[in-house]
């Protein structure tokens, strides 16, 4: 049962922080800022947000706006959500999206992944024709 609570929890801290983090006024947090996950401890003291950027250069920036912004955020989310404690708000760069880029070009690079079954190497799939 406190899984389940715990990945409720979860969500709806991750719903208000994406819905609050476009209302820092930082200068730093700008651009297309995802919330892709957010992690928090079982006695809700600490809460590890994983926030994911469109613009991958200034993302450092980003994560030190966002930290700068932490205790807004963490006020904003006490005033939404009834929870006994308010998680302190980590901000973490997440790169999970660009690691899945980066396997799912790797398997279609035929010099990587090689077919299951040698028999069938000279089929040529409708997407590889030009």
């Amino acid at each position: 049962m406190p899984n389940n609570r715990m990945g409720r929890i979860n969500e709806e801290l991750q719903r208000e922080l994406a819905a609050l983090i476009p209302t820092v006024k930082d200068p730093r947090v700008t651009g297309m800022i995802s919330v892709t996950r957010v992690d928090a401890t079982n006695d809700l003291r600490y809460a590890k947000v994983y926030v994911s950027m469109l613009d991958k250069s200034s993302a450092k920036e980003v994560v030190k706006g966002l930290k700068s912004a932490a205790g807004y955020l963490r006020r904003e989310v006490g005033h939404a959500l009834d929870l006994r404690y308010t998680p302190e708000l980590l901000f973490i760069e997440d790169d999970s999206i660009d690691r899945g880029a980066h396997i799912l070009e790797m398997l279609r690079d035929p010099e990587v992944v090689k077919p299951a079954n040698p028999a069938n190497a000279h089929i040529i799939l409708d997407d590889e024709e030009e």
